[in-house]
């Protein structure tokens, strides 16, 4: 009799698919367990048990210990931003290129804009006739969300010009090789750094700028490094995203996509997060640039980026994605003309 129940056992097991064991999540929050990145995911894990998956969120303060414990299979899946993400998937990272998402009208920034050129290429890479871009080995993207714009933040509110950043100190994170490519094109000096010392670096005046979203602003105590003296430069580098990955053969078929449709629609509540962190900063602490520099600022970010993925470190066929994307949201700029970006 007792045989009989453990064949009947086994059998519904079998019949309802294979079992997987609990699957860790490595997520980085630069505030841990309580930060907004961490308590999306918290919301994110209900649905995932519907796809399939019974995840465990692991909570990280250090992006780089998330992303080896992530490498070395301490964890099944990574959300952390697309700087670290990129070796995972460099399509998907592409988003978090210099300059990729920015959008200039009449001289002027149009950050809805820009964010509009984000929330498409989520849609674009979210999408099923996206899949095969989005996986690389046993690895998957499974979402993506923006964490901000990267602003210029300085020490000294006079350097407002791509020629005024000559010389000076920039931190330049060493896992992100763009970084130090774009600092020696305009003449500055990269200090290397990395998520958990660069806003020390420029608050201890180590630095003169370093480029963050409003986000880290108050987590960072970034106002400590601009002081009386310094600024923010109301100007987008690039616009960061969180992104999650993967390891396809710890999940069920079919979970990435359906993890990356969920995040997708969760672009409206982290943009609201976005808008928040930028309304508390006080608005003496900001600072605009001329029309002249920012479009000076486009340029060198453009022609930074195109060296950047000559150079094999920034991917060829996402940035070529971005750029059609760009050109549907604002089809009268000029660089919707020319040949740029459009490698075969």
């Amino acid at each position: 009799m007792k045989t009989a129940v453990k064949m009947a056992v086994l059998t519904l097991a079998l019949a309802s698919g294979p079992v997987m064991a609990k699957q860790a999540v490595c997520v980085y929050d630069l505030l841990g367990t309580t930060g907004d990145i961490y308590n999306m995911a918290k919301d994110w894990a209900l649905p995932a048990k519907g796809w399939g998956a019974d995840v465990e969120l692991v909570g990280y303060t250090d992006e780089r210990v998330a992303t080896q414990d992530f490498i070395t299979g301490k964890c099944d899946a990574l959300m952390a931003t697309g700087f670290r993400t990129r070796q995972f998937n460099p399509v998907a990272a592409s988003i978090d290129s210099l300059g990729a998402s920015s959008v200039v009208k009449d001289n002027k920034v149009d950050i809805n804009a820009s964010y509009e050129v984000v929330h498409r290429t989520i849609q674009v890479f979210s999408s099923a006739a996206a899949g095969k871009l989005m996986k690389r080995g046993d690895y998957e993207v499974a979402g993506i969300i923006p964490f901000g714009t990267a602003f210029p933040i300085v020490n000294d509110r006079n350097i407002k010009t791509v020629e005024g950043l000559a010389g000076k100190k920039i931190a330049a994170f060493d896992y992100d090789k763009a970084q130090a490519v774009m600092i020696q094109k305009i003449g500055a000096q990269p200090v290397s750094a990395d998520i958990t010392n660069f806003a020390a670096k420029f608050n201890n005046g180590s630095v003169d700028m370093i480029a963050a979203p409003a986000l880290a602003y108050k987590p960072l105590e970034l106002y400590r490094g601009i002081g009386t003296k310094g600024a923010i430069n109301r100007f987008p580098i690039l616009i960061l995203t969180y992104q999650m990955i993967v390891r396809d053969s710890k999940f069920p078929a079919g979970f990435a996509e359906k993890s990356r449709t969920y995040w997708l629609g969760q672009f409206g509540r982290a943009r609201d997060l976005i808008k928040k962190a930028e309304a508390e900063i006080p608005a003496g602490t900001w600072s605009d640039l001329t029309p002249e520099n920012m479009l000076k600022y486009t340029v060198m970010l453009r022609e930074s980026r195109e060296d950047i993925a000559n150079q094999g470190i920034y991917n060829k066929t996402g940035l070529r994605i971005m750029k059609k994307i760009r050109c549907g949201v604002n089809p009268a700029s000029a660089e919707c003309a020319t040949n740029s970006e459009t490698w075969q």
